[in-house]
């Protein structure tokens, strides 16, 4: 199966001489949630508008759902529905007439029935005849997603959708997300929400200033990069680590009293040689802890290696 969205050797530089891009290649399947993760100024948003539509690139060729985003931006937009970082909407209209409005501006007929199903699943019903500007910026957060999926899109994409709500608004946000992909309506999002990225997607991509420089499966990252660190609790307290014990690299910690040892899921026979051996040289814990580095960890090295 084709992607549903395919970018080629793209990339943006300004007249000030940022290059916002470098180089992006990346295919997106059909269906699935990718998130895009990376520091502040990485490129995430300028990604997002590219294939938006709303940047236009220096070079490359973006495909949204088998359409040129440049020689055929209408049907390419058609497919497409952005939820952005800012809350853009018009004050003065009322949440009805402004997520009806949206689906207009891509051609679509009017469909009440479809506005009144997405209002209802972000809990704004009850709002449908409130002015924006009497909402709360959690409700105002709930319209753009509204807006954005009058048109029936089966392309989202959603840039920090969850960054300053409540958790309520979270909760229902990652519902409806997962209802689309049930739907089979593929979902790109960024966030600096990690967790939200580790229960989520499918696959996770990572950009640091302007370069792609990693898209993995969630589940393969993880096992790939996802080392464990055990600490043993000793029942006396080490000065050095002795030479016996050299080829663990194993670090001293909390004054003597633990020792931590990183290792991968590959390494468990590493592991039961290293618990004989400081059994052999009486060294004794009286306690064990074992931590999975989590994609958190994991995003922070890959970013700071590239810095």
């Amino acid at each position: 199966m084709p992607p549903v969205i395919s970018i080629a050797n793209l990339t943006k530089s300004y007249a000030s001489g940022l290059q916002a891009l470098k180089g992006i290649n990346l295919d997106i399947r059909r269906g699935e949630i990718f998130a895009l993760l990376g520091p502040n100024g990485a490129g995430k948003t300028t990604l997002i508008n590219v294939v938006c539509g709303i940047v236009t690139p220096t070079t490359g060729v973006v495909v949204a759902d088998g359409h040129n985003i440049i020689s055929d931006y209408r049907a390419a937009r058609s497919k497409i529905g952005l939820v952005p970082q800012e809350l853009t909407t018009d004050a003065f209209e009322t949440v009805w007439a402004t997520v009806t409005f949206s689906r207009g501006l891509f051609g679509h007929a009017a469909n009440p029935a479809h506005i009144e199903k997405v209002l209802r699943d972000l809990s704004l019903w009850e709002k449908r005849r409130d002015r924006i500007m009497t909402l709360s910026g959690g409700m105002k957060r709930r319209v753009m997603i509204a807006k954005a999926l009058a048109h029936e899109p089966q392309i989202l994409f959603l840039d920090e959708p969850t960054a300053g709500v409540d958790v309520e608004l979270r909760r229902d946000m990652w519902a409806l997300v997962r209802h689309m992909r049930e739907r089979g309506v593929t979902i790109i999002l960024t966030t600096h929400y990690i967790e939200e990225a580790e229960e989520m997607a499918d696959r996770i991509g990572v950009i640091s200033k302007g370069a792609l420089i990693l898209v993995d499966e969630k589940t393969a990252l993880m096992k790939k990069l996802g080392k464990k660190q055990l600490t043993l609790s000793l029942a006396v307290p080490l000065e050095t680590v002795p030479r016996e014990l050299a080829g663990w690299h194993l670090e001293l910690k909390s004054a003597g009293t633990e020792l931590e040892y990183t290792f991968g899921a590959t390494q468990s026979a590493s592991l039961y040689e290293l618990l004989r051996r400081m059994s052999d040289l009486g060294i004794v814990f009286t306690d064990m802890n074992t931590r999975q580095r989590s994609l958190e960890d994991i995003f922070v090295s890959l970013v700071s290696e590239r810095t």
